[in-house]
């Protein structure tokens, strides 16, 4: 398959894909989200009709057990039967505007003598089997089974000896449970109210409201009352559920669903749309860069086309050009490498064949400078001999260092006592041409006395670079120059510096500073410099050139060590 059809493809896969996994995670989210908030809702609505049934029946308790207890009823004690009482349970049925359907006493005979509906009056009561019994208030109070609406509820009357004398009975009517049920109900839903006590389903619910049982019988969303945590029991053990049409429910969210797949239509089809084009115009600049690639394996002075296209087709451009400069620096290390290696060569051949003949000539001229009748210009010949076999040999040894370097062995050492050392190991040879050589070290922290910069690293190698890098800034500087050799400790690396303020180094010269055999300094081999870069870049780390800080002119020789964990805490 082309490039053009790849793009062409991942056009489409890139505009639809994620278009794709919005639209579900979106689609599932709303619908997650949404489904809870109704849950709650509905939640919310049981909850709150199951107190205001609570409360109503407490109230039916409340009223029958308090009038049990009325004065009014002591002419059920003493048989005077008359108006009054009944006159008296009317009054109460209609101060309660409906709620009652009828209110009514009867003897331990099981006659009405006392009714808000004085055609009852003398008439047997009807005998029901007993449903709820509940105490309240220190007395008994007995439910009956729903019939047309109506809930019988009783309580006895009793004497001074708590003997009964009779019964209290209310006729509540059951149809305001329902009128509850109804207010919490909406569009779509339907509510119950369901007894937890009765294990048959055909009778558990007590009211319900318009299509609670289809609703129910759908399987739709159905949330039930909660009861709140209470030191007591609950008097009765009923709940509220509430049910709703699962399409009313998620009609919402069906709705945005079909808003989105529409919306992912449209989406493919603008990006069909412009996705050849945007292929094409990116393939050109990709086809131009691999003939680039190509004339560039042949020929060095192959000239980078023209960027364009998308930014990612001018970051390959750019790539190829920092790959050039890549390999151009890559010269540039196989060249010095190759002075390296020719240094190497002489180092080993001068190494025996030299040597042999400087420890001759040094030791013949100590030999004439114990002579007594040596004349003055002797002796300075003799000084001359063993100052330039002197400087021979250590010519021949950085030639060997040079070419043979050993591997760092790495241990933790201070850096501190490290500067401090090379600086007083060229003290003396700073005061003889007046240069200022100072040292700047960190702060110490809290726990801490002096100053400590751990780092792993050969201590002898550190040290020769540290004592190359302070006897250059020595040696170039004029009287009453200044050299500062001062630590920095960052979090994940160390820099230790050398400034001075001399006349600096070139941009020039910066390019050519490390190479073998470079040097500024009369007399000097451009070796130093060299084996110092080789010792830093062993122990994994840099070494720079950069403008002194301490004048307008002047170098700054940074080495940047990595803080590298290889011995263990115990160490420390």
């Amino acid at each position: 398959m082309s490039v053009k059809k790849l793009l062409l493809l991942g056009f489409l896969m890139t505009a639809l894909l994620p278009m794709l996994i919005v639209t579900v995670l979106t689609f599932y989210e709303a619908r997650t989200v949404l489904r809870e908030e109704i849950a709650r809702d509905m939640q919310t609505r049981a909850n709150a009709a199951s107190r205001q049934v609570d409360h109503m029946m407490f109230e039916r308790l409340q009223n029958i057990v308090s009038w049990s207890h009325l004065e009014v009823m002591d002419e059920v004690v003493i048989g005077d039967f008359d108006k009054r009482l009944s006159n008296f349970l009317n009054e109460l049925k209609v101060s309660y505007h409906g709620v009652y359907q009828s209110i009514y006493v009867v003897n331990n005979r099981n006659v009405i003598i006392a009714s808000s509906q004085p055609a009852d009056i003398g008439k047997p009561d009807t005998s029901r089997p007993e449903w709820l019994h509940i105490s309240f208030a220190n007395r008994t109070v007995r439910l009956y089974p729903l019939k047309q609406q109506m809930l019988p509820m009783a309580s006895d009357i009793v004497d001074e000896n708590q003997r009964k004398v009779g019964t209290l009975w209310v006729i509540f009517d059951w149809s305001a449970v329902t009128r509850i049920l109804e207010s919490t109900s909406n569009q779509g839903s339907a509510a119950a109210l369901v007894n937890l006590d009765d294990p048959h389903r055909e009778t558990r619910v007590l009211a319900e409201t318009q299509h609670w049982k289809k609703i129910v019988a759908a399987h739709d969303i159905s949330v039930d009352s909660v009861r709140r945590p209470a030191a007591e029991a609950p008097i009765f053990n009923w709940i509220v559920s509430i049910a709703q049409y699962r399409s009313v429910v998620m009609g919402p969210v069906h709705r945005m669903g079909y808003m989105f797949i529409l919306l992912l239509i449209i989406t493919g089809l603008l990006a069909a749309a412009f996705a050849a084009p945007l292929s094409a115009r990116i393939t050109k600049p990709l086809a131009r860069l691999t003939d680039y690639a190509n004339r560039f394996m042949r020929t060095s002075n192959a000239s980078l086309p023209k960027a364009g296209g998308p930014a990612e087709v001018r970051a390959l451009s750019s790539a190829f050009s920092k790959m050039m400069n890549d390999l151009t620096l890559s010269k540039e290390n196989l060249t010095r490498a190759a002075k390296l290696a020719v240094a190497g060569e002489m180092a080993a051949a001068m190494s025996h064949e030299i040597r042999t003949p400087l420890g001759i000539l040094r030791s013949s001229a100590q030999v004439l400078a114990r002579e007594k009748n040596l004349s003055a210009e002797g002796q300075e010949v003799v000084a001359f001999i063993q100052m330039e076999t002197e400087r021979l040999n250590k010519l021949v040894s950085t030639l060997v260092d040079s070419a043979r370097p050993r591997q760092p062995e790495f241990a933790l050492h201070d850096l501190v006592p490290m500067v401090e050392h090379a600086v007083a190991m060229l003290r003396m040879q700073a005061n003889k041409k007046d240069v200022n050589l100072a040292v700047v070290l960190p702060q110490p922290s809290a726990n801490e006395t002096v100053s400590r910069v751990l780092v792993e690293c050969d201590a002898e190698q550190m040290t020769q670079v540290l004592l190359n890098l302070l006897l250059n800034a020595i040696q170039v500087l004029p009287t009453g120059g200044k050299v500062v050799a001062s630590i920095v400790d960052a979090t994940d690396h160390v820099i230790i510096s050398v400034a001075d303020n001399g006349a600096g180094v070139t941009e020039a010269q910066k390019e050519q500073i490390f190479d073998p055999f470079f040097t500024q300094r009369p007399g000097g081999i451009g070796l130093g410099l060299a084996v110092s870069k080789q010792i830093v870049t062993a122990h994994f780390g840099t070494l720079s050139v950069e403008k002194s800080t301490l004048a307008s002119s002047g170098a700054d020789f940074r080495i940047e060590l990595p803080k590298r964990q290889l011995l263990n805490d115990a160490v420390l």
